[in-house]
């Protein structure tokens, strides 16, 4: 009874401690947090894994087929009527057992240099799945990058339009207590102003929804359950607005020699030279060596009319052979031939495939560069248009305050920074984003 109340104690006074830790993790995340859940989660990445290690079982079995084959074989059999007995190898009417033991083991010595080849070929197959597996884990980090920005971007709007709500609400109620007073002497300012209010209690409604989709996209991409609590640790912002220091072609000169997609391009067009090379090898003659142990048993073996025993039969059938095996391919279907043109089809494909992708990789950079830079530029524009629109909301604020100055005119000051205070938000999470992108293709995805 008293284990059972400590049992009980214990449960009460660690279960809730550890679902406020769990809570703690699950609430708030760091990107480097979401990164590792979505690495460990996604299954493109798996998949990618699996297949990195069906390549990699392939290079075994081209090394292992250099070894030596070594076979066993045992047959037993019960034979009637008229059949050849083994011991003697003539024909008797009777019935009778008889097995058959041996051993046998064959080593091709030369085969066109296919096996070499067939080794180099796979080891660059599975070089090749690794980089594949590493750009998966590459795309999923990029893509979780992207999303957490996103939803720090649009928490930010967030925030920068439920100020705008509460300078708007000031207002209001400022102007509400004037006209209880009978001081407004514009009472048009009022549903003005009330107007102003309300689109801003509909803007906090659709960033709000905007803020919750995106989380919905970042937690889908880690593959978990949506959570609506989930908040993202802050990247601090001055990091956000800058720009790479190398030009477009630096970015795809360093590209080519980093990215892992590239590589993997460039290792399969070599895969599938060494793959023509191994057709080839069926060209050419085989040379391997053979060896083989055997013996025999049949019940009807005798000797001066007494059956001779399994032991003795098993000891004096034994008998060895070795020898050599040429063999040389003369006609057969075409096969070895057809089987060259396919692999040369199959490098040419390769080499299409590797071109391609420099061409696109060249071609994302640049795009990349451009929206980087135009960002960036945005970014500093829109700085300078804060700082006046700013300064020109300050005097509206001051001069409307004291009755000098219209509500519409009011309101279009404060439009004007708002909306500059939202592009701004909007353009130092562009630079960021671009500039991970840049940082990818360099092969320095730092966080």
């Amino acid at each position: 009874m008293r284990y059972l109340k400590f049992i009980l104690f214990s449960l009460i006074t660690v279960l809730p401690a550890l679902a406020h830790s769990q809570t703690a993790i699950d609430s708030v995340l760091t990107l480097q947090q979401c990164i590792d859940i979505a690495i460990k989660n996604n299954l493109d990445v798996k998949k990618s894994e699996l297949l990195m290690e069906t390549s990699h079982v392939n290079l075994n079995q081209a090394r292992e087929n250099l070894l030596p084959t070594i076979n066993g074989q045992v047959d037993h059999s019960i034979n009637s009527g008229r059949g050849i007995d083994p011991s003697t190898n003539t024909y008797v009417k009777q019935s009778f057992k008889s097995g058959n033991y041996g051993l046998s083991s064959d080593l091709t010595v030369f085969s066109g240099l296919q096996n070499l080849n067939s080794i180099k070929q796979t080891s660059l197959a599975y070089q090749a799945g690794r980089m594949d597996f590493q750009q998966a884990k590459d795309q999923v980090t990029i893509n979780v990058i992207t999303a957490y920005l996103v939803v720090l971007d649009n928490t930010e709007l967030l925030n920068q339009v439920k100020n705008q709500l509460m300078v708007s609400k000031k207002q209001v109620e400022r102007l509400e207590i004037l006209e209880k007073e009978g001081a407004n002497k514009l009472p048009s300012d009022l549903y003005d102003l009330k107007g102003t209010y309300g689109d801003n209690q509909l803007t906090v409604v659709n960033t709000s929804n905007t803020l919750n989709t995106s989380k919905l996209n970042l937690l889908q991409i880690l593959n978990i359950p949506y959570k609506e609590n989930i908040t993202l640790q802050p990247i601090n912002a001055e990091e956000l607005a800058k720009q790479t220091p190398n030009s477009a072609d630096q970015v795809y000169d360093i590209a080519l020699n980093q990215l892992a997609y590239v590589k993997a391009a460039t290792l399969r067009r070599q895969s599938a030279e060494k793959g023509v090379s191994v057709a080839r090898g069926s060209l050419l003659p085989t040379i391997s060596l053979f060896g083989g142990i055997s013996t025999n048993y049949s019940s009807a073996a005798q000797i001066s009319g007494q059956n001779i025993s399994y032991y003795d039969q098993f000891k004096n059938n034994y008998g060895t052979q070795v020898g050599v095996t040429l063999r040389v391919p003369i006609l057969n279907y075409f096969q070895n031939r057809n089987k060259v043109a396919l692999a040369k089809i199959q490098l040419q494909n390769n080499i299409y495939i590797e071109q391609t992708t420099k061409v696109q990789l060249k071609q994302n950079v640049e795009q990349a560069y451009m929206n980087m830079i135009s960002a960036y530029n945005r970014y500093n524009v829109l700085v300078e248009q804060v700082k006046a629109y700013t300064e020109s909301f300050r005097t509206a604020e001051i001069r409307f305050n004291a009755g000098v100055l219209t509500s519409v005119d009011f309101v279009v000051a404060k439009n004007n920074l708002d909306r500059a205070n939202l592009n701004l938000i909007n353009a130092r999470y562009d630079c960021f984003i671009y500039n991970k992108i840049l940082d990818y293709y360099q092969g320095k995805l730092t966080l």
